[in-house]
């Protein structure tokens, strides 16, 4: 299986919830957490699944109820930190990017694309000025390398927040050994079932186009579940593909499921 550092094992869990895109909904996570707050006990697994960011009004807000809510369940006696999984969504994968834009090679057009999928609102959110962005773009490295530092020292500055983006992972799984006992697999937004695991690349956060007309297992794993879908087609369950989308960002509501170890959709929380 791949490496650890862009791929979580989910061990033997009592169940799995896993929360879909919230782009940027603090008042919908919020809501959510009061929701399931109360129901999860240890042994269970949270899994986020990414596109936490981005989007709506309210990004650096969504970080600090996650990292607010990470508190209150690591606070319950049983629950350990790596009971908490955080995926990486094409959100935080532009994020990332961005930080790093004095390094490509048409940085303004990069960020015009960024921005016109929703990143905007991520730039806000740490103080960034678009304009002032594509103005250093079209100075040139000196003049972009202190406008992302600019960025890079806000986000440091929140607390916890540089924490949770370094804590980000492609997928998280729950391996199986076949019908006996069938895996699980938790992708941010796609996955390309003609690759292997550790060879999807992008196709995680902007492969999503066939998801749901997945009709196999993928190697081991019965079930794919996912947070995002680009097409907005509203949350599918299917016997092998799982979306968890309501629409969160794009005035739809937060979805959350709870799994149970072999796969079973046990419920579905709307908010």
């Amino acid at each position: 299986m791949p490496d650890s550092e862009k791929f979580t094992q989910l061990g033997r869990p009592r169940r799995l919830w896993a929360v879909g895109a919230v782009h940027g909904e603090a008042d919908r996570l919020a809501a959510l957490h009061d929701d399931i707050g109360g129901r999860f006990r240890p042994g269970d697994r949270l899994i986020y699944l990414g596109n936490m960011i981005g989007r709506g009004p309210a990004v650096r807000a969504v970080i600090d109820e996650l990292l607010a809510f990470r508190r209150a369940v690591l606070a319950l006696r049983g629950v350990i930190a790596t009971d908490i999984v955080y995926l990486r969504g094409g959100q935080e994968e532009m994020w990332q990017k961005l930080l790093q834009l004095q390094f490509a090679p048409n940085p303004a057009e990069v960020l015009h694309w960024m921005l016109q999928q929703g990143v905007d609102t991520t730039l806000l959110a740490y103080g960034g000025d678009a304009a002032l962005g594509l103005s250093a773009a079209r100075d040139g490295a000196v003049s972009l390398s202190r406008w992302t530092g600019q960025l890079r020292s806000a986000q440091r500055t929140a607390p916890g927040h540089d924490n949770l983006f370094s804590a980000l992972r492609r997928a998280a799984y729950l391996d199986g050994d076949g019908a006996a006992t069938p895996g699980l697999l938790f992708v941010s937004a796609g996955l390309d079932t003609s690759r292997p695991l550790g060879a999807q690349g992008d196709s995680f956060w902007w492969g999503g186009a066939a998801f749901n007309r997945i009709e196999a297992p993928y190697g081991r794993f019965c079930r794919i579940v996912r947070g995002y879908d680009p097409g907005h087609g509203g949350p599918h369950v299917g016997a092998h593909a799982v979306t968890l989308d309501g629409g969160c960002g794009f005035g739809g509501r937060l979805v959350c499921g709870c799994f149970a170890p072999d796969g079973a959709l046990l419920e579905l929380v709307e908010v």
